[in-house]
């Protein structure tokens, strides 16, 4: 038998066993059996391995040969990324398609991760005689509309420029030489870099800017900083694939990675079908043009699902080395985390909580502290590129008290609690303002406020607390009835009521309504608790509670109607801020009436 080569001892699903693989390490990649499956070594005992395969099985069996490549799973990056959807390896799901011309994955098919023939213009940054080292660019390459592809010194690489070129290649071609310690050494445009290890970084920064998603919840109440990490658990139903399909499509940042990891495929299939139709509102092109798609869906190999979520961060880490914000989102972590469940339980390891392994916690820090605002390697300290994770939970029934969901909110920051009795209220999104919350909130609002000279904090401060006080005079409505509540706590209750309705609550298909950009929601805030404001000055002035509500019918159904007004009809905010004085002056002088 070959040095490089072992043989099928056992098959259990996805996990293979083969002796004779003495010169194996725990994660090289392997060829199994006559197909040539790929799979990972995960585990060794003596010359035995145990290999997580990540394609089916059936009809593999003992006797059978398995390659050692001495690599480990790595993930090629290079232009020719952006607008294209992989699988869970980085196998380009079209290609693969076009390949085998299946609409199902067929086994044992070799396809490069990335496009060979296509050709990419390459613009040079250095010159001939410079010195670079790792993560200095030396060149770009306009990979979209949006993105500007830089090409890095890969990582442990430092020299002298020898020769440059400029033109069109394809990213298998030679574009520049350098002269290094060990010789001149040629480099194209990919780089390969292990998945389940992190991209070093020179250092990482305090995240403060806030990644605005447009979803008025989440950017006033509960802010997650460019650089963040958020999770969004909640049962069957109550909105989390809509609210980072909302948060793909709206956050400000330069680029997003989806990663659909264990969900159903119809979810992959409307994200296909919708991204290319909506335009980004930053930069006017296509969101396909800043998007990158990683799908491992329900029905595909379990395996491979969990490689999905670090196949996805190592792409987005490249991309933040070169300087940019981006987003990446795991629907659902819960299904990678059963991922894990199922191939310790074949690997016969002690189980923990719920079956699941004893490192499911270190597992799932290990992803979230990739995450985070860094200056990446290179000569040039002013780059800053960041990573905001967010990652959707499914606890059975809801239940957050499952490891799953409690070992993400060790690490992650920001916890936005879907609710499914909101959604059966057809509230969405769904967001419990009682039971989330955010760790960023204190450094986010403060750097809004400076950013848009308001006082963010404080009326982001009163919302809460009316939102607070609200809860607590339901229980005594329920009790002994609202006629009980004294004036001013039935002013409180009117607020609220305003918050949650004209404020959070959002519709994710209406064409204004699905995206609010910071600058309406600051307005929207101000209008409401404007009208607090004068409603408790009219209070004070001697009117009742019924004669302002009675008064202020049409008043509140424009500030209803708000949220459907678009950004560029500003005016129509401020007459509305205007007529509210107006209209409570009125009040006040009639004691009661109609509303102006």
């Amino acid at each position: 038998m070959s040095l490089n080569k072992g043989e099928i001892v056992s098959v259990s699903g996805p996990l293979v066993t083969a002796k004779g693989m003495s010169d194996a390490n725990i994660q090289d990649i392997c060829r199994v059996g006559k197909l040539g499956l790929i799979g990972e070594v995960i585990e060794m005992r003596n010359d035995v391995a145990s290999i997580q395969v990540y394609e089916e099985t059936s009809m593999v069996g003992p006797g059978e040969e398995v390659e050692i490549t001495g690599e480990p799973l790595s993930v090629e990056l290079a232009p020719g990324m952006i607008s294209r959807m992989f699988d869970g390896i980085q196998r380009p799901l079209q290609d693969f398609m076009d390949k085998t011309d299946s609409n199902f994955l067929e086994r044992g098919v070799e396809v490069d991760p990335l496009d060979r023939n296509d050709k990419w213009t390459f613009e040079p940054k250095v010159s001939v005689g410079d010195e670079v080292t790792t993560g200095d660019i030396v060149g770009v390459v306009q990979e979209s509309k949006v993105i500007e592809h830089r090409i890095m010194v890969p990582v442990g690489v430092s020299g002298k420029v020898t020769d440059i070129k400029s033109g069109d290649f394809t990213i298998e071609e030679t574009i520049y030489t350098l002269e290094t310690e060990s010789g001149e050494k040629d480099f194209n445009m990919i780089q390969k870099w292990p998945v389940r290890q992190g991209r070093p970084v020179q250092e990482k920064i305090s995240p403060e800017e806030p990644l605005v998603t447009g979803q008025r919840v989440i950017d006033t109440l509960f802010p997650v900083a460019k650089g963040g990490a958020a999770t969004v658990p909640g049962p069957f139903g109550a909105g989390k694939t809509v609210v980072q399909h909302q948060i793909a499509k709206w956050a400000d940042v330069d680029l997003v990675v989806y990663i659909g990891c264990g969900e159903r495929g119809n979810e992959m299939t409307e994200v296909i079908n919708e991204f290319p139709k909506l335009i980004d509102p930053n930069t006017g092109e296509s969101i396909m043009e800043r998007t990158i798609l990683i799908a491992n869906t329900s029905n595909m190999p379990v395996a491979a699902r969990e490689a999905s979520i670090y196949t996805g961060i190592t792409i987005a880490e490249y991309y933040r080395d070169m300087g940019y914000s981006v987003a990446v989102m795991a629907d659902s972590t819960s299904r990678w985390a059963e991922a894990l469940r199922e191939m310790s339980g074949r690997l016969e390891e002690m189980p923990g909580d719920e079956g699941y392994p004893a490192y499911l916690g270190s597992r799932i820090a290990e992803y979230y502290e990739r995450a985070g605002m860094v200056h990446p390697l290179g000569n040039n300290g002013e780059r800053v590129g960041s990573i905001t994770a967010i990652g959707a939970v499914s606890p059975p029934g809801g239940d957050t008290s499952e490891p799953v969901t409690q070992n993400t909110l060790r690490v992650a920051k920001v916890f936005w609690a879907l609710d499914s009795g909101l959604s059966q209220r057809r509230h969405f999104p769904a967001i419990n303002w009682l039971d989330s919350y955010s760790l960023y909130s204190g450094r986010v609002n403060k750097y809004i406020g400076k950013d848009h000279d308001v006082k963010w904090p404080e009326l982001v401060s009163r919302a809460r607390v009316t939102l607070q006080k609200e809860s607590e005079l339901k229980e005594i409505v329920q009790l002994v009835g609202v006629e009980s509540l004294s004036e001013a706590d039935r002013v409180t209750m009117t607020v609220a009521a305003m918050l949650r309705e004209d404020f959070l609550q959002q519709n994710a298909y209406d064409d204004v309504d699905t995206y609010t950009p910071l600058k309406k929601q600051i307005k929207m805030m101000e209008i409401i608790l404007t009208f607090e404001d004068e409603a408790r000055k009219a209070l004070e002035l001697g009117s009742y509670y019924d004669e302002i509500s009675k008064g202020t019918v049409q008043l509140r159904e424009r500030i209803g109607r708000m949220k459907y007004i678009s950004e560029d009809e500003f005016d129509r905010f401020l007459e509305i801020e205007n007529s509210i004085e107006d209209v409570m002056k009125e009040i006040v002088q009639k004691g009661g009436g109609s509303d102006a």
